[in-house]
C-alpha cells in the first residue's frame, strides 16, 4: 500500500467513525427533543406490605412510574382518557419515550396524543427504577411472577393515581403477557387491550428452553455464589446475553446491517461487552424467570372487549407457524389477531417497538372500542 493510499484509507476511517458518531449523537438528539415535548412526569408509589405470590412479603415495594398528558373526567366525574402502556422483560416505561415509539404516537395528532390521552408508563417489579434485587436483596428478593408484577400494576392506577377504568392497555412482549392478564383479571376496567409480541399461552417448548438455559448460565457460574457475588458472574452474563441476543433478534436487518464475517464479528466485540455494563445477573435472572407460571389460555373467553393483538413473522421467540395464535384468538369474542409479514421494516421480536409498522392497528381498535 502506498503512503498516499494509507492517507486515504485513514481519512476514510476518519470519516466513517465521525459519520457514526454523528449518526449516534443524532438519534440521542431526536430522543431528547422527543422527551423534551412530551413533557414527562416521574414519580414513585410505594405499596407497603405487598405480598407475592410466593407468600413472601416486602416491607416497601417501590413502584417507579411516567406520565405524560393529564386525566381528563367525562359527564360523570370518570377518567375516560387514560392509557396503560407496558414494557418487555429488562426494559422500563423510559423506553417508550424513543422515536420510534413516542414519536410515532404520543406527538400531536398521533393516534395517542399526549394532548388527548393521559398515558402511564410504569417500570415493573424488578425493572427500571422500581424495587428489584440489586436494590441491595440480591437473591433474599422476593420471588416475583407476572401475577405479582400486574397487582402492583393496579394498585398503582388505582391506589395511587385514583383511576377506575382505563381506556386501553397496550404492552409489549412482557408487557404484551400482562396484557392479556389484565383482560382477565380486571372485567370492565379496561375498554380495549393492545398486545404486541407474545402468545396467550405457558410459556413451554423453546420459549421456555432458551429462558431456562439463560438462568441455568448464571446460577452455575461459580463466581455467581448463590447470588452474593461481589463482581458479576461474567462467562454466565456473556452467555445469558449472547442467548438474548439471539432471541431477539432479526434475520433480515442484521443480514443487511453486518454482511461480512468482519462486520459480525466486530459488532459483537463491542456489543456483548457494552451490553454486560449495563447488566445486573440477579435482576435478569429474576426477570427471565418471572415468566414461569403465566399461562392466561383457559380464561381467554372472559376477555369480552375489543382486542388488537399484532405480532410478527419474524419473531423468534413467538414464531407464527405454532399456530397458537389462530386458535387463541377464536376464544376471544371481539378478538383480532393481525401477522405482520417479515420485511426490511420489520425487527424480529423487536418490530413491538417500531410503531410506524402497525399503529394502523392501533387506529383501528381505537375507533372499534370508542364509547
Amino acid at each position: 500500500m502506498t503512503s498516499r493510499t494509507k492517507r486515504l484509507a485513514v481519512v476514510a476511517a476518519a470519516l466513517l467513525a465521525a459519520s457514526a458518531g454523528a449518526a449516534q449523537a443524532g438519534s440521542a438528539a431526536r430522543e431528547a427533543a422527543v422527551v423534551q415535548a412530551l413533557k414527562p412526569v416521574e414519580g414513585d408509589f410505594v405499596i407497603r406490605h405487598f405480598r407475592f405470590q410466593s407468600g413472601q412479603t416486602l416491607e416497601r415495594l417501590r413502584i417507579h412510574y411516567t406520565t405524560l398528558g393529564q386525566p381528563h373526567r367525562n359527564a360523570a366525574g370518570q377518567v375516560d382518557n387514560a392509557v396503560l402502556v407496558l414494557h418487555g422483560t429488562g426494559g422500563s416505561g423510559h423506553q417508550f419515550l424513543s422515536p420510534v415509539f413516542a414519536g410515532e404516537l404520543f406527538g400531536p395528532g398521533q393516534p395517542l396524543d399526549a394532548g388527548r390521552y393521559y398515558i402511564i408508563l410504569p417500570d415493573g417489579i424488578g425493572h427500571g427504577h422500581s424495587s428489584k434485587p440489586s436494590d441491595g436483596m440480591r437473591a433474599a428478593f422476593p420471588d416475583y411472577d407476572y401475577t405479582d408484577m400486574v397487582a402492583a400494576q393496579y394498585d398503582l392506577v388505582t391506589k395511587k393515581l385514583g383511576l377506575d377504568h382505563l381506556r386501553l392497555v397496550m404492552g409489549t412482549s412482557m408487557g404484551c403477557m400482562h396484557s392479556f392478564m389484565w383482560g382477565e383479571a380486571h372485567p370492565g376496567f379496561v375498554d380495549a387491550l393492545m398486545p404486541l409480541a407474545c402468545l396467550p399461552v405457558e410459556i413451554a417448548g423453546r420459549n421456555r428452553m432458551w429462558r431456562k438455559m439463560l438462568i441455568d448460565a448464571i446460577r452455575e457460574d461459580p463466581a455467581w455464589d448463590n447470588g452474593n457475588y461481589r463482581h458479576e458472574p461474567e462467562q454466565g452474563l456473556r452467555t445469558a446475553v449472547d442467548i438474548l441476543f439471539i432471541a431477539g433478534s432479526a434475520p433480515q436487518q442484521l443480514q443487511r446491517q453486518y454482511p461480512t464475517g468482519k462486520a459480525v464479528d466486530d459488532f459483537l466485540a463491542q456489543r456483548v461487552p457494552r451490553t454486560m455494563a449495563q447488566l445486573d445477573a440477579n435482576d435478569l435472572m429474576y426477570q427471565v424467570a418471572a415468566s414461569r407460571d403465566y399461562d392466561p389460555m383457559q380464561h381467554l373467553a372472559d376477555i369480552k372487549i375489543p382486542v388488537m393483538w399484532v405480532n410478527s413473522t419474524d419473531d423468534f421467540i413467538n414464531p407464527p407457524y405454532l399456530a397458537i395464535a389462530e386458535r387463541a384468538v377464536k376464544r376471544m369474542p371481539q378478538g383480532h389477531f393481525e401477522l405482520i409479514p417479515a420485511s426490511d421494516q420489520t425487527y424480529g421480536h423487536g418490530t413491538h417497538t417500531h410503531a410506524a409498522v402497525w399503529k394502523r392497528y392501533l387506529v383501528q381498535l381505537l375507533r372499534m372500542s370508542s364509547p
